[in-house]
Parts: C-alpha cells; sequence; structure tokens
C-alpha cells in the first residue's frame, strides 16, 4: 500500500481484504473525539513504516455493523488482524503500544530490530508524538470514550424521552442546521428545509450522554436520528428515500399533526361501519396481504418495494392493494391499523407492519417463522409447540419470571432435579392458551409434556417431586 490509509466502504470489502491473508490494521474513529484524530495522524505515519500492512479506518458511528462485529464500545479502538484471523485489539490513545503492535502483525518496519517506538518518533516526529501523550494524560476519558454512567438509566431515559417530544418533529444531529458537522446531518436538514418542515434540533456532539444514551434508547446506532411526536422516523437513507418517493411531507403531518403515530385514540371511532366492514373484509381477503403504492410488479415507492423483494425472497405467496387507487381505503386503513403509513403487512387479518418491520425480522429469521406458524392449523401449530423440546412446559410468564404460583413451583421442581426443559407463555398468546386446553383436554396451567404426552399440571408435578418420580419419569 506504500503508506496510504484508505477508508473502509463496506463489511464485504474488509472480509475480501481478511482473506487475501495480508496483515490488516483497522482504526475506528470517530469526527468528534481529539484522542482519535491525533491518532490517526500516527496510524498515517505508521503505515509508511510498514508497507506489507493494510491500513484502514473506519468511522464507527457510519458503520455499526462492522463497529458491532468487532465490540467497538469506545473510541480510538484499533482491530490487527494476520492470516485472515483478528489476533489484537487496543483501545485508547497509546502510540508506542499501537505501534508494538503494528509491528507483530507486520513485521519490523526496517529491520529486524523489533522496536516499533522507536520507528514511530522518527516517522512521526517529536510534535505529534507529545501531542498524542499529552492530551491522553490531560484528558484521560479521551483513551477511550464509552457511555457516561453518571446518570442513572431511568433519569436518563426520561431525560431522552423529552427531548425526543420537545418539538412535534426533532432532528438529532451531528452539528446545528446553521452548521452541520457530518454529510448525512446535512442531508437532512436540507430536506426538512425543501419539505418546509418546521423542526427542533439537538446536537450531540455537545453532550456524549445523549449522544450514547440515544442508540440504546432507539435501538438506533447512528445519526442523524428523526423524531415524528416522539416516534423514531429513522435515519438519513430513510428520510431521503421517503422525500424522493414523496412520502415524508405526510408522514410527518400525520404523525406531528394528529399525535399518536397518525392516529388519534379517539379517531379509531370516526369510521363508518361500512368502511370498517370493507377494510376488515380487504385485509382478510387473503392469508398474506400487502397495502402497498403500486403492484408488486410495478411498485411505487422504495418501500413498498423492498416488502415485495423480501416476500419473494422468503417465497411467501401474497395478495396485495394498491392505495394509490382508492383514497378512502388509504386514508381509513391508516385509522383501522393505527399505523400511518405505507406499506402494511397483514397475516391472517393481522397487522405485522411496514417495511423496517418485515425487514428487521427477515434478517433476525423471525419472519419465516411468524409465517410458518401463522400458516399453521391450530392443531398443527399445537403439535410443533408440545414437540419443540423432549420436556415442555406451558406456563404463565417464563421460567425466570413465572406469573403465577404454580407456574412457579413447577419450574422450582425442575430445576430442583436439573431437569432440562423448554417453555411456552400462554399469556403471550391467546389462541395457543385456550386452545391447548381443548387440546389436552386439561383446563387449567402449568401443562407439563414429555415426548409429545402430558404428564400433568401443578399438583402432579408436586407429587412426582415428593416421591422422587419425577426426574424418572422425565428421561424414560
Amino acid at each position: 500500500m506504500g503508506g496510504a490509509v484508505k477508508d473502509i466502504a463496506s463489511k464485504s470489502e474488509l472480509d475480501n481484504l481478511r482473506q487475501s491473508g495480508a496483515p490488516v490494521v483497522l482504526h475506528f474513529w470517530a469526527s468528534w473525539c481529539d484522542a482519535s484524530k491525533q491518532m490517526d495522524q500516527v496510524f498515517s505515519h505508521l503505515a509508511t513504516d510498514f508497507p506489507r500492512a493494510h491500513f484502514f479506518r473506519v468511522e464507527a458511528e457510519e458503520h455499526p455493523e462492522i463497529s458491532e462485529a468487532y465490540s467497538v464500545s469506545a473510541v480510538p479502538y484499533f482491530v490487527f488482524f494476520k492470516d485472515g484471523k483478528a489476533v489484537d485489539t487496543l483501545e485508547g490513545a497509546d502510540p508506542s503500544s499501537l505501534a508494538n503492535k503494528v509491528s507483530k502483525v507486520a513485521g519490523s518496519s526496517t529491520s529486524a530490530e523489533p522496536a516499533a517506538p522507536a520507528s514511530l518518533g522518527l516517522a512521526a516526529g517529536p510534535t505529534i508524538l507529545e501531542t498524542v501523550k499529552e492530551n491522553a494524560k490531560a484528558n484521560s476519558k479521551d483513551r477511550s470514550q464509552p457511555v457516561s454512567t453518571s446518570t442513572t438509566k431511568e433519569a436518563l431515559n426520561t431525560r431522552l424521552e423529552k427531548l425526543t417530544k420537545s418539538n412535534p418533529v426533532m432532528l438529532f444531529m451531528k452539528g446545528t442546521p446553521e452548521e452541520p458537522r457530518c454529510g448525512f446531518s446535512k442531508n437532512v436538514v436540507n430536506i426538512l428545509k425543501e419539505e418546509k418542515v418546521e423542526f427542533g434540533s439537538f446536537d450531540i456532539l455537545s453532550d456524549n450522554e445523549v449522544r450514547e444514551g440515544l442508540k440504546k434508547f432507539s435501538n438506533w446506532p447512528t445519526y442523524p436520528q428523526l423524531y415524528s411526536n416522539g416516534e423514531l422516523l429513522g435515519g438519513a437513507d430513510i428520510v431521503i428515500a421517503m422525500h424522493e418517493s414523496g412520502e415524508l411531507k405526510e408522514a410527518l403531518t400525520d404523525e406531528a399533526g394528529k399525535g399518536g403515530g397518525g392516529i388519534s385514540s379517539g379517531s379509531t371511532g370516526g369510521l363508518s361501519e361500512t368502511l370498517r366492514a370493507r377494510l376488515e373484509g380487504l385485509v382478510n381477503s387473503r392469508p398474506v396481504m400487502l397495502f402497498m403504492k403500486g403492484k408488486p410488479e410495478e411498485p411505487k415507492c422504495g418501500f413498498s418495494g423492498k416488502v415485495v423483494e423480501i416476500l419473494k425472497q422468503e417465497k411467501i405467496e401474497f395478495a396485495s392493494f394498491d392505495i394509490l387507487l382508492d383514497d378512502e381505503v388509504r386514508q381509513g386503513l391508516k385509522v383501522y391499523s393505527n399505523w400511518s403509513s405505507y406499506p402494511q403487512l397483514y397475516v391472517k387479518g393481522e397487522l405485522l407492519g411496514g417495511s423496517d418491520i418485515v425487514l428487521e425480522m427477515q434478517k433476525s429469521g423471525e419472519l419465516k417463522q411468524v409465517f410458518s406458524e401463522k400458516g399453521k392449523s391450530l392443531e398443527e401449530r399445537l403439535k410443533s409447540l408440545i414437540n419443540s423440546e423432549k420436556v415442555m412446559l406451558f406456563m404463565k410468564g417464563s421460567p425466570d419470571e413465572p406469573k403465577c404460583g404454580f407456574s412457579s413451583k413447577v419450574v422450582k421442581a425442575l430445576r430442583d432435579e436439573d431437569v432440562s426443559f423448554g417453555s411456552f407463555d400462554i399469556l403471550s398468546d391467546e389462541e395457543v392458551r385456550q386452545g391447548i386446553k381443548s387440546f389436552s383436554n386439561w383446563p387449567t396451567f402449568p401443562q407439563l409434556y414429555y415426548k409429545g404426552e402430558l404428564v400433568g399440571g401443578c399438583d402432579i408435578i408436586m407429587e412426582l417431586s415428593s416421591s422422587g418420580d419425577l426426574k424418572a419419569t422425565l428421561s424414560e
């Protein structure tokens, strides 16, 4: 590479570099962190000293998929690869340690001498080296900047909730609308101004506690983040896509103007009986029903197109309704479902969600599972659940948080006997709760099954436990 430091564009690019087997050094950095900037100068000089290695930068917050893959929680942070494997890491502004670790994976810079710090001093020069060292001493928090713990989680969440609701439309960004500090924030500001949307803003560079806390609060790892009526709309990509499709102004007007995600609690009664019956008929007209803009062959917005693509990838048969052709359905379904935007995906008459939810469920593997479960008859589903584990407990709550004394007793008895078991919270699914009573001809809970056969409820389990027969019964 001859001293060049390059920016990583994607995780796939990094994976390809790793697989080449050449030494690779990654610097995870952030534009707001002074220690990152100063260590980047050292990093550049090391790239000159060690031409056999590849030196790359990753802006940690702009590439969460890479940061999460290497458990990056603070910057500056370095990961060292050799022969395709991560062999070492370094957190904080420590130029000598950085040089030594680079030397180990890349070999000596000029000769057989292992002393990388000496090389670093010559390459980087005393001014840069002293600046880094002084900065690390003077401001130890810059060695690595994690989430602040000075405020309790509850107090921080209360503060964040107030901030997200402080304006009908609220943008958390890097810098200010007048002086954005990153391109993504600037793009969103320009779009909001172009759409003539009034909005408040918060500079996350000015408060690291808010910056780190909001990522967890919203379960969204990057900035900017745009909120409407206290609800996260998304980041730059989503805002840009909604702007290009013409959905942004509508979504912000619905959510900020009406409240409650675009549907006020009292507005659900505003549907006429005729319209309600029509909507109910439409959402139940097929097992899987997609309300979208356009047709599957010709989607009229990126979000609708994405959901169509996902359903086709998962080989799920579905019907669709073009809401652009019927404004009564378009507006009415928002009230009926209490969901203010499109597309909307329904499974057996129940709203699954919009494009973000469908995408996340596909990534996690939940989507296929949901359709597999929804497609089964109740009897098939119950049989599948009962046989999902050798020992299966249907209970109220979970083993760690039972919601009734009888369930708690059975859990304790099984754990006392070191019996491994699966569980299902019947409070989470009314269909299963009622259906399994008839299926097993047993009217109460908990119910314990072994190899698909009902053993009994709390009384029987307690008797087996007292007599010493429980473990034997569950291991025959």
